[in-house]
């Protein structure tokens, strides 16, 4: 595979990897805007934003955009997180050339007509309306609400009922012309592709915008406290949450290897005790997600209400123990195994490897190899890990989420919130 990196002269980074063993192209624009980047006002802008701009150009209708895409057997999709907006596409080699100006297309030239705004709202309040079905959803929007309060990054990034159907079509423009511009937008492909070809469509489709300036959003405010839903469902759902290091931090991959080993696979501490050794939950597990600023380190559990007392208690030991012993290397060495598997086993993909050479560039301004990641990975030491578990629970209060308990949440919120300030305590 080969790797290569141009920086247009509006500030567009192009970036492509060739994988010669494919007959197919994975590609895509990511732009370094997203939910945090709106003001209180704009909640789910991005979003809409997205949504809108398969809806029709000043040059192809919503279906045209759908048949032309579809009669070459290729895909087009988009996605919308805290931090970027992803607009890409699937095809066979021969039709980069398609691909690329429909995402040109859809990116500068959108119609954003107020008919097919009124029909795309619908179908985003239906889209609302389902995570009110789901506790998963809830739970989590729960979370980033109480870790991040009154700010961006706390926000759901579908936004409200309220905010969406406030959207007019010139709301659109406004935050496309204020927030896409060249310098935050990276042009990313990998698999049957040529370097220099790619980037000769690049100058001619994307050589005319704006640079613009560097993207600006709000500095995160962890919070911590407590959020509960007495909405019924079958289970219930315990989060439990702590502001960890950003991803530009030196802890980040030590956080990674933290949640790998406690929470991360059948063979975690938390899946081992909680799950294999008590049979107090069928699902549980840890994750850890980074931010340009700040992190946020997750304790997901889900359980019938008249055991969540138990896992309560169960799951506070293991974190006092995690804060106050360092694991085994033998743990440890499991943790970095896994994260390093699902690393480069990812990388196989080519939609894969597309979203991985956008997102270096647009979180370092630079391609990081992957023996630098892997070096990084196994510089972590047990000590490291007990430290950084220590940190995580004694330098703040946790932010805890409870669903499904019905009126049971508050006091199992607060039951949590006790355990683990005592465990955390106990360590610092």
């Amino acid at each position: 595979m080969t790797i290569h990196d141009t920086r247009l002269a509006n500030g567009m980074r192009v970036v492509s990897c060739h994988m010669p063993h494919l007959e197919t192209v994975s590609m895509g624009i990511w732009v370094g805007v997203g939910a945090r980047h709106e003001t209180a006002p704009e909640q789910g802008i991005s979003h809409l934003l997205e949504h809108m701009a398969f809806k029709g150009t000043t040059r192809r209708t919503a279906l045209a955009i759908a048949e032309e895409i579809e009669a070459v057997g290729g895909e087009l999709n988009a996605a919308t997180s805290l931090e970027t907006t992803a607009y890409y596409s699937r095809v066979l080699a021969g039709d980069i050339p398609l691909a690329l100006d429909i995402l040109a297309d859809i990116l500068q030239s959108p119609r954003h007509s107020e008919e097919e705004l009124e029909r795309e709202r619908e179908v985003i309040l239906q889209e609302i309306a389902a995570t009110r079905d789901s506790p998963d959803e809830i739970a989590y929007e729960l979370l980033q609400e109480v870790a991040f309060p009154d700010q961006a990054i706390g926000r759901p990034i579908l936004g409200t009922a309220a905010s969406v159907r406030g959207f007019k079509p010139p709301d659109l423009r406004r935050f496309l012309k204020a927030n896409y511009s060249a310098n935050r937008m990276v042009l990313s492909a990998a698999g049957k592709i040529e370097h220099a070809e790619l980037v000769r469509h690049a100058e001619a489709l994307f050589g005319g915008m704006n640079g613009g300036e560097g993207g600006r959003f709000e500095p995160a405010r962890y919070g911590g406290g407590m959020r509960t839903s007495a909405k019924p469902f079958e289970q219930s759902h315990l989060l439990l949450a702590f502001e960890g290091p950003s991803y530009a931090h030196d802890g980040y991959y030590t956080a990674q290897v933290f949640s790998a080993l406690l929470g991360g696979g059948m063979s975690s501490r938390l899946f081992q005790e909680v799950r294999e050794r008590r049979g107090l939950c069928y699902s549980i597990y840890s994750s850890y997600w980074a931010l340009a600023d700040s992190g946020l380190f997750t304790i997901h559990a889900a359980t019938g209400p008249e055991m969540m007392a138990k896992l309560i208690e169960v799951v506070s030991a293991e974190l006092k123990r995690a804060a106050a012993e360092p694991p085994t290397q033998s743990e440890v060495a499991r943790a970095k195994a896994q994260i390093k598997a699902g690393m480069l086993m990812g990388l196989e993909s080519s939609s894969a490897r597309a979203e991985y050479m956008a997102r270096q560039l647009l979180l370092f301004d630079r391609l990081i190899d992957t023996k630098e990641v892997v070096a990084r990975i196994e510089a972590v030491t047990p000590e490291a890990v007990r430290t950084l578990a220590d940190g995580l629970i004694s330098a703040c209060k946790p932010a805890i989420t409870v669903v499904g308990a019905g009126r049971k949440g508050a006091a199992y919120a607060h039951m949590a919130e006790r355990m683990v300030l005592a465990a955390g305590g106990a360590n610092g």
